[in-house]
């Protein structure tokens, strides 16, 4: 597990712009029984996290198309609280960084590191912003 002072302020990247943070396994279930459209980001210490992922989830949020709702877990932290929203996240297999977006608690586009690694923040955002838009013609 990774010492919160490392941790806390990746998470802040996140909370400070309207992320929720899942820090149980409960609230990923509460989470995702909310009706309507929901983003959940595996977030990491690792570098694609920082410098593709966070970035790239902040910068979706600035389209038209929103999820309603927002939140993170952060694994080889939020032990428990990652493991459920992993549960929710199969057939996919664990990866962190990643990004799933849900709607009415059903997983509809899910973003893998191997998605994610390498690849500019702004085109994971376009990607997302897109996805956001096909869920609200659902």
């Amino acid at each position: 597990m990774y010492p919160a002072e490392i941790v806390l302020p990746m998470k802040e990247e996140l909370t400070a712009v309207g992320f929720e943070n899942l820090d149980t396994a409960e609230k990923v279930d509460e989470f995702l029984s909310r009706e309507g459209s929901a983003l959940i980001i595996v977030n990491s210490v690792c570098g694609c996290a920082a410098s593709n992922a966070r970035p790239a989830v902040v910068a979706s949020l600035n389209g038209t198309d929103k999820p309603d709702h927002i939140g993170t877990v952060f694994a080889g932290f939020d032990i428990e609280a990652t493991a459920k929203a992993r549960e929710h996240m199969m057939p996919f297999p664990p990866s962190s960084p990643s990004v799933a977006l849900f709607q009415d608690g059903e997983i509809v586009h899910m973003l893998e590191r191997h998605h994610i690694e390498g690849r500019p923040a702004q085109m994971i955002a376009d990607n997302l912003m897109n996805a956001y838009t096909e869920v609200k013609k659902m």
